[in-house]
């Protein structure tokens, strides 16, 4: 049983700490089955949807009023 406590101060220390205890607790085969519990892999398409709400670019003349032009 892990007693001691680290002091952390940012969330890259706390996401090392946090999976270096997960290694040592649980091997690094325990780890990665763990984790995998966690990835749900996304879901719907992607590329489908990121095409079906593009928007226009805006014309030259359009940039040219934004900045006052």
């Amino acid at each position: 049983m892990i007693t001691a406590r680290l002091n952390v101060s940012n969330s890259a220390e706390i996401q090392k700490n946090g999976l270096e205890a997960l290694r040592q607790a649980l091997g690094i085969a325990g780890t990665i089955k763990f984790l995998e519990q966690f990835d749900h892999g996304g879901s719907g398409d992607y590329t489908r949807e990121k095409y079906e709400n593009e928007e226009q670019e805006p014309t030259d003349e359009e940039i040219r009023c934004m900045f006052g032009f």
